[in-house]
């Protein structure tokens, strides 16, 4: 080989990597660029909700009534103690059914192929259930129990609308959750001489325990938002709640009513509002991004 033809070798293989170090600089600037108009409209939302909603925020929100039409001041005290309620008895419906269906699908559907369709068909369903608009399940608890008579415009409806909505969020989280649980741990219970059962229930249920409680953050965060599902079950109430069986005011409907209204106190509030909805959501999601991260390290 001679000495030019090292050169012009040499000379090529110096052009190549300056057009790989353009390329990558120009291909890091357009996923950049990606990245932030993917990021726009989520900063814009906050912002526009922070900037509107921060000059409200004070003591008085979370301990006084709505005010009246035309007048000043007030809080959603009431509203809020609502979105408590209603959240944890769609919680409370929800987790049992959702962390069993879970163990099924992950531990007890295997033993055949009859019980692997039958899971194959519980996820698909799980899946349907997942893409199901709010207002369907709004209207589907206000068909069986508020049209019917059985309990009627209440906390309660809320409650199982809210759950229909976070059962398939729950479903999902605990499976993934189960089924990361190592086998070693299986088989050395079995191997002690433990039952599949107590496996199942003193075993891999406590290992998947950080997992299970962040799915559950997950879907209350979904249900705090809701409101669809809220109008046509809690229905809404200026006062304090006192029964379960009463129309419950909540943080989403009150945005919805006093969004639109023509009085700046309610509007105002209804920003107030949705600044304290968005931190409370805010907060539950990273709490359970925390949860995974830490789970992940051990």
């Amino acid at each position: 080989m001679t000495t030019t033809t090292v050169h012009l070798q040499v000379g090529l293989l110096r052009k190549r990597l300056q057009f790989r170090t353009v390329f990558g600089w120009v291909m890091t600037g357009v996923v950049s660029l990606c990245t932030l108009l993917a990021l726009a409209p989520v900063l814009a939302v906050l912002g526009f909700v922070l900037a509107r909603g921060i000059r409200r925020l004070n003591l008085d929100l979370f301990t006084q009534l709505p005010p009246p039409p035309g007048w000043s001041g007030g809080g959603f005290g009431n509203a809020l103690i609502g979105t408590l309620m209603v959240v944890l008895l769609g919680t409370v419906i929800a987790v049992p059914f959702g962390v069993l269906t879970a163990v099924y699908l992950s531990e007890f559907s295997n033993a055949n192929a009859h019980q692997q369709q039958m899971a194959r068909w519980v996820r698909l369903g799980v899946n349907v259930l997942a893409g199901v608009p709010a207002i369907l399940a709004g209207v589907f608890a206000y068909g069986l129990l508020v049209a019917t008579g059985i309990l009627g415009y209440s906390a309660v409806a809320a409650g199982v609308a809210l759950a229909v909505l976070m059962l398939p969020t729950v479903i999902r989280t605990a499976d993934e959750a189960l089924q990361l649980v190592p086998q070693e741990m299986r088989w050395a219970s079995a191997g002690l001489g433990a039952s599949h059962y107590d496996t199942v229930f003193r075993v891999v249920l406590p290992a998947a325990l950080p997992s299970l409680l962040t799915g559950l953050l997950l879907a209350m965060a979904r249900a705090m938002g809701e409101s669809a599902a809220l109008i046509f079950t809690a229905l809404f109430s200026p006062f304090w709640p006192r029964s379960l069986l009463e129309p419950i005011a909540t943080l989403s409907v009150l945005i919805y009513n006093y969004a639109t209204v023509p009085y700046p106190a309610q509007q105002e509030l209804a920003w107030a509002a949705s600044f304290f909805l968005v931190l409370l959501i805010l907060m539950a999601s990273v709490v359970s991004r925390l949860v995974i991260r830490r789970h992940m390290q051990r």
